[in-house]
C-alpha cells in the first residue's frame, strides 16, 4: 500500500520519488497518532497540508488496505475523516481552544517520531506557521511541552 500510495502521489502531483515518499510518511505518522492518542487527537482539525490530506483520500478509498491498516495502528479503530474548513471549526472550540489543539500534536509526534527536521514544515502546518511566521526554529518547535496534562 505504501509502494501504491506513493506512485499515486507521483503521478497526481509530480512530487519527486523521495518527496512523495515523505507525504506518503508524514500521512502515515499523523495516523499513527491519531490511533496511539484518541483520546486527545481525534476529531481534532487535521494538523497537516492539505497534500497529506490528499493523500489520507486515497488510502480511504483503498476500502480493504485501509480497514486492515486502522487495526494495524497501536489503537486498532477505523480513522474516519471529518472534512471542515478551518474557520468553520475555530467557532467550534474557539480560537483559543484551537490553538491549544494544533499545539497537541507538537510533543506526540516528537515523542513518537524524534524533533522535526528541516522537512517537517511542508508538511505540518502548525510546524511551518511557527517555524516560518514566529521565526521559531525546529529545536525550540521540537521542545514545546503540552500546555496541559492531558
Amino acid at each position: 500500500m505504501y509502494a501504491e500510495a506513493t506512485a499515486y502521489t507521483v503521478a497526481r502531483t509530480g512530487a519527486s520519488g523521495p518527496e512523495a515518499e515523505r507525504q506518503v510518511t508524514e500521512c502515515l505518522r499523523y495516523l499513527y497518532l491519531v490511533s496511539r492518542y484518541r483520546d486527545r487527537l481525534a476529531g481534532l482539525f487535521l494538523p497537516v497540508e492539505q497534500h497529506i490530506d490528499e493523500v489520507w483520500h486515497y488510502l480511504i478509498l483503498q476500502t480493504r488496505e485501509y480497514p486492515a491498516l486502522c487495526e494495524r495502528l497501536p489503537g486498532g479503530f477505523f480513522i474516519h475523516h471529518r472534512s471542515i474548513a478551518y474557520e468553520a471549526y475555530q467557532q467550534e472550540p474557539g480560537r483559543e481552544r484551537a490553538a491549544e489543539e494544533a499545539l497537541r500534536w507538537i510533543p506526540l509526534y516528537c515523542r513518537e517520531f524524534g524533533p522535526f527536521d528541516e522537512g517537517a514544515p511542508a508538511h505540518w502546518t502548525i510546524v511551518r506557521y511557527l517555524h516560518q511566521e514566529m521565526d521559531m526554529t525546529l529545536e525550540e518547535i521540537s521542545a514545546l511541552t503540552p500546555l496541559t496534562s492531558a
